[in-house]
């Protein structure tokens, strides 16, 4: 039989192992139907609460459980990238357990594979029911803008919950960068890829991880991990304030040689400069952002640190 590795990120959702579990099961006779069998593997983001415990529990059910336990919170994009470097499987899918990302997919995106034709299966939501309206719009803005910026093909609503090959898996860890962007680097990769659209699903117990300012600095990372193109903004601002810079001081040479008053117009000069201060300051940062994501590479620190393995 062919292996299907689940990976499993998890932080703090010891109340929906047990849930995903059982969803996950209702899928097993059509995969054992076309000779494939289960490997669960659970990555545990340092969870602070019974998390481990609970993905025990299961093992004790079912040995074709696994655990990978970190010796910290290290975030998601680590879970995934553990994940898909302790998967065993012919086939590796990449879920959520709080049950967003609908199990019941599973045997459709699993003929897509079969067919022979793509060598990854992802997901989109079509929809974002249940999310405050200020988060979606600004998710969309965030699609539309990194698809301007960078040459990833990252679709609107796209999901972390993707069926790949082993072939796609392999290509994906081939890219060995600290500060990563699954959805991008899925992207970046290529291969065929058939997108499969859903109803978006509310998580079945808990509260999200993923605050406003984390989806933003997660943006932000994206941004940065797949386009130059704001460097390249901070470099064309820089020389439109110097053409006008230069236009003023011609400006104000001729009106001073006209009209003998050179000192009028102090106020409007301080907004002009405080602006000006703002733009320098703005690029000084965008720069500062790409030479920090160089550092952090730089450094060559692990990605993750496992504490323990089950």
């Amino acid at each position: 039989m062919e292996l299907l590795t689940v990976v499993v990120p998890c932080f703090n959702e010891e109340q929906n192992i047990s849930d995903f579990y059982d969803e996950l099961m209702k899928t097993e006779a059509y995969f054992h139907g076309n000779d494939v069998d289960f490997e669960l593997l659970f990555i545990d983001d340092g969870s602070k609460d019974a998390t481990v415990s609970e993905v025990k529990k299961l093992k004790d059910r079912d040995d074709r459980v696994r655990l990978v336990s970190f010796s910290r919170n290290f975030g998601k994009e680590a879970g995934i990238l553990a994940g898909l470097n302790y998967a065993n499987g012919d086939y590796i899918v990449i879920m959520d357990v709080d049950l967003q990302d609908p199990p019941s997919l599973l045997p459709e995106m699993f003929s897509y594979i079969m067919s022979g034709e793509y060598d990854s299966v992802a997901t989109r939501r079509v929809n974002r029911k249940g999310e405050p309206p200020i988060r979606s719009f600004f998710a969309r803005r965030f699609y539309h803008l990194i698809n301007k910026l960078s040459n990833a093909d990252i679709v609107d609503g796209a999901r972390d919950y993707r069926l790949m090959t082993r072939r796609f898996r392999d290509a994906v860890l081939s890219m060995g960068e600290y500060n990563r962007f699954s959805k991008g680097i899925f992207g970046w990769v290529g291969f065929e890829t058939k997108w499969l659209e859903f109803e978006n699903v509310e998580r079945r117990k808990g509260e999200t991880k993923w605050s406003f300012w984390k989806l933003f600095v997660y943006a932000l990372d994206g941004i940065i991990a797949f386009s130059t193109v704001p460097l390249a903004i901070a470099s064309v601002l820089g020389v439109i304030f110097c053409l006008l810079a230069f236009l003023g001081i011609i400006v104000i040479i001729v009106k001073t040689l006209v009209f003998g008053d050179p000192t009028s117009g102090w106020p409007s000069e301080v907004c002009i400069i405080f602006m000006v201060s703002g733009i320098q300051l703005f690029c000084l940062g965008v720069v500062g952002q790409y030479l920090s994501k160089t550092y952090l590479e730089v450094k060559n620190r692990p990605v993750y640190i496992v504490k323990d393995e089950l």
